[in-house]
C-alpha cells in the first residue's frame, strides 16, 4: 500500500512524499514523482525518515519527572494521569498567579497546521499569554508586513537571466529549487553566489563573492547607487511604489565602490562588476537567504535587497524580483482559533524565551513546548536553560525523543510522527498546499497535537465545539475558501498561487530607506566571528540524535582559514575550545581556504548527548534586530587548544 503525505520540516521545499506500507509498517518513503517541486527526490535529511519511527529513544509513553530537573530521570505514566496532572497544575497556576502565568511555546518542528496550532486553542480559551515572533526570517517577515513583495514563484525561475544567491546554500537547505535554477542556466542565465564561506552551492555558480559578514547592506547600497548614478534605475516603478526615493539617494550616496570595498572586504573591481551585471540584466532574481538576516541589521539587509529589486525594475517580468518567503495562500489562523480568548492577554516574543523566563512580571509559572527544542536552538542557550531549570516552573514538553528541552520538563508527552497523523501545510519556498495522510497507526501511546488538545480540554472542562473537532476538521478549517479537504487528500497537493505584485500605484508606498546604512564594527583583535551555517544532515536540532545523520555529519567541527590557524598556532585535527562572553564549546579543527579569514564556521545544532560542550547556542549573546530577529551571527570567539602546551 502507498500513502500520500509530505515532509513536515522547516524547509522551503515542503516535499510531497509517498510512504510504502506493509504489515502495518512503513518500509520506505520516496519523493512524489509528479509533484512539480519534489520531482521524486528527497534530501539527505529525510530520505530514510521511516527510521524515525523505531529509532533508539523514541518516546512511546507519557513520562513524569522523578529526579532533579535535567537529570533525565523519568517514570512512565498513563495518559489519564498525565493529563490530570497537567490540568491540575494549570488550574493551580491560574488560581494563584492568573492565566497569563501560562505560556505556550511552539515553532516549526512541524510545519503542519494541526501539529503547530491545535494546542493553541486550549491556551487561548484559558486566557494564557500569547506567543508572537519567530526564531528566523523575522526581518523578512517585518518587511513583508510593511507590504514589500519578497516572494517569487520558483516555477518562474527559468525566466531569469541573472540569479543572485545572496546568503543561501541552495544545495544544502532547499536543493529542489536547484532544478529551476539549472533550467534558467540552460537558457543562458548567469549564477552569482554571495556568501562569506564556500559551500556546495557556491562551487556550482559562475561567480562567488565572499564579503565580510554583516556588510551585505553596504554591498546592496553600492549596487543601488550604481543604478541611480548610471541612469538605469527604474524611476517609473519607484514612483509607483516608493515613498522615500530621495532619502534612499542620500543614504546610498557615500557608498562608492571604493568605500564599499573597505567595508565588505571585496575589491572595488568585484563590486563594480557585480553592480554592472545587475544593472545590465534583463530579468534578475535575487534569492535572499535566512543567514544574512540573523544580525542586528537584518531588516536593513532585506530592505536593501527589496530596493534593488524595485529600482532594477525586475518586478515587471516573470522570474524577476526578490524571493525570500514564497508561500501559498493558506488561512492558518482559522485553525488557531484566537477568537476563543476571553480578552487581550499579554504577548511574549518566543525569540526572547531566556529573558521571559528570567524577568517576566508576573512570572511565567507554566510552560508547554511542542514542535520545538529551545534548549538547543534558542539564542543565549545558558540563559534559556537556567530558565527551564527553575524548580517553580511547571513544564510540559511534547516530542518524539527526550530532547535537551524535554530533559528539563516535568511531564513529557509522546508525539506522533508525520506517518501517524493527519495534517495540512503550506510552504515558504513554493505555492503548493499539501495534505498529509496517516500511513500507520500511532506507535505505542503517541498522540497528535489535535488528540492532546481534545484530551486536555476535556480535563480542563472546556466545552466549546472547537475542542471536539477532529484532526481532519482542524485541517479543513485552514483551507482556502471553496477548497475541499477530501479532494485535497485525494490529490495530495494543490497550488494556491500568490499573484505577482501589480505594476500600479500602491495605496501604501514602500520605504526603501530606514536609517543610515552602516559598515559592521571592527572585530576586536584576537577574536573571530562565528558563523553557524546549516548542516547538510540536520535541520536545526532535528536529527542530531539519529545515528545515520550523526555519522554522516561527523564530529562537531569548526572550520578556519589556514592563515588564522597559523596565527593561532593551531593544526588540523586538534580539539579546540571556542569561548565567548556567554560560554564555551569544544570542536575538532578543520582548515579550508573556502572560509574567509577572520571567520570560524561551526555547523549543526548538537544536543547535549553529543557532549555538554558542543552546543552552539552556549556562545550566542542576547542580541536582536529591531523586528526581533535573533542575531546569531554576532558572536565573536577566541579559539585555543583544549590542552595547550
Amino acid at each position: 500500500m502507498q500513502v500520500k503525505g509530505c515532509c513536515p520540516l522547516d524547509c522551503q521545499d515542503s516535499c510531497a512524499w509517498v510512504a510504502s506500507v506493509a504489515d502495518g509498517q512503513v518500509t520506505r518513503v520516496e519523493g512524489a514523482k509528479d509533484h512539480p517541486v519534489t520531482r521524486g527526490v528527497l534530501c539527505a535529511k529525510v530520505k530514510d525518515y521511516e527510521g524515525r519511527l523505531t529509532a533508539p529513544g523514541r518516546l512511546l509513553q507519557p513520562l513524569q519527572r522523578t529526579g532533579p530537573k535535567g537529570s533525565g530521570q523519568f517514570a512512565e505514566i498513563s495518559w489519564d494521569k498525565a493529563l490530570d496532572e497537567i490540568a491540575s497544575r494549570f488550574r493551580a497556576i491560574i488560581s494563584e498567579h492568573g492565566a497569563e502565568a501560562l505560556m505556550p511555546y511552539s515553532y516549526l518542528g512541524s510545519q503542519g497546521v494541526v501539529q503547530r496550532l491545535a494546542l493553541n486553542r486550549v491556551f487561548h480559551a484559558l486566557g494564557a499569554s500569547r506567543q508572537t515572533g519567530a526564531i528566523c526570517a523575522m526581518s523578512a517577515a517585518a518587511l513583508m508586513g510593511e507590504g514589500h513583495p519578497i516572494g517569487v514563484d520558483p516555477e518562474e525561475t527559468p525566466e531569469a537571466s541573472l540569479i543572485i544567491l545572496w546568503g543561501q546554500n541552495v544545495l544544502t537547505t532547499c536543493h529542489h529549487q536547484w532544478h529551476f535554477i539549472e533550467a534558467a542556466r540552460k537558457r543562458g542565465a548567469r549564477l552569482i553566489a554571495i556568501d562569506p564561506c564556500q559551500t556546495r552551492t557556491t562551487k556550482q555558480c559562475d561567480l562567488h563573492l565572499a564579503p565580510r559578514p554583516g556588510s551585505d547592506s553596504v554591498l546592496a547600497a553600492a549596487i543601488g547607487r550604481h543604478l541611480l548614478t548610471s541612469g538605469r534605475a527604474d524611476l517609473e516603478l519607484a514612483e509607483l511604489w516608493v515613498s522615500d526615493l530621495a532619502a534612499y539617494r542620500l543614504r546610498v550616496a557615500p557608498w562608492t565602490f571604493e568605500k564599499a570595498a573597505e567595508a565588505t572586504g571585496l575589491t572595488a573591481e568585484e563590486i563594480e562588476g557585480l553592480a554592472e551585471e545587475f544593472a545590465s540584466a534583463r530579468t534578475a532574481l535575487i534569492r535572499g537567504g535566512i543567514a544574512p538576516q540573523q544580525a542586528r541589521n537584518g531588516e536593513a539587509f532585506v530592505r536593501g535587497l527589496s530596493a534593488l529589486a524595485i529600482l532594477g525594475g525586475h518586478w515587471r517580468r516573470p522570474g524577476g524580483g526578490l524571493s525570500i518567503l514564497s508561500m501559498p495562500q493558506l488561512p492558518e489562523a482559522q485553525a488557531d482559533r484566537a477568537d476563543l480568548a476571553p480578552g487581550n492577554a499579554r504577548a511574549f516574543d518566543i525569540a526572547r524565551l531566556g529573558e521571559i523566563l528570567e524577568t517576566a512580571s508576573p512570572p511565567v509559572k507554566g510552560l508547554m513546548v511542542w514542535s520545538a527544542n529551545p534548549a538547543a536552538t534558542q539564542i543565549d542557550g545558558p540563559r534559556v536553560r537556567r530558565g527551564l531549570a527553575r524548580e517553580d516552573l511547571f513544564t510540559v514538553v511534547i516530542d518524539h525523543f527526550l530532547t535537551d528541552t524535554a530533559r528539563l520538563a516535568d511531564i513529557v508527552l509522546p508525539a506522533t510522527t508525520q506517518f501517524e497523523h493527519v495534517d495540512v501545510q503550506g510552504a515558504w519556498g513554493h505555492h503548493y498546499v499539501m495534505a498529509n495522510l496517516p500511513a500507520i497507526a500511532p506507535a505505542g501511546a503517541a498522540r497528535s497535537s489535535g488528540a492532546i488538545m481534545r484530551g486536555l480540554a476535556e480535563k480542563l472542562g472546556l466545552d466549546h465545539p472547537a475542542f471536539r473537532e477532529s484532526d481532519e476538521e482542524i485541517a479543513a478549517s485552514a483551507l482556502p475558501e471553496g477548497w475541499s479537504w477530501a479532494e485535497l487528500a485525494e490529490a495530495g497537493w494543490r497550488k494556491s498561487p500568490t499573484p505577482r505584485p501589480a505594476i500600479a500605484p500602491r495605496t501604501e508606498r514602500l520605504r526603501i530607506s530606514d536609517g543610515p546604512i552602516e559598515a559592521p564594527d571592527a572585530v576586536e583583535q584576537g577574536l573571530l566571528q562565528l558563523l553557524t551555517p546549516k548542516s547538510h544532515y540536520f535541520l536545526n536540532s532535528t536529527f542530531a540524535n539519529m545515528p545515520r545523520h550523526k555519522k554522516s555529519q561527523g564530529a562537531p567541527a569548526v572550520t578556519l582559514n589556514a592563515a588564522d590557524a597559523a596565527r593561532l598556532r593551531l593544526t588540523e585535527g586538534q580539539t579546540v575550545t571556542l569561548s565567548s562572553g556567554s560560554g564555551a564549546l569544544d570542536a575538532v579543527l578543520r582548515l579550508s581556504d573556502g572560509v574567509r579569514p577572520g571567520i570560524a564556521c561551526f555547523e549543526g545544532k548538537w544536543w547535549e548527548e553529543a557532549g555538554p560542550r558542543h552546543q552552539m547556542n552556549s556562545l550566542t549573546p542576547s542580541l536582536w534586530s529591531p523586528a526581533g530577529q535573533p542575531a546569531y551571527n554576532e558572536v565573536y570567539v577566541r579559539i585555543a587548544p583544549v590542552n595547550p602546551g
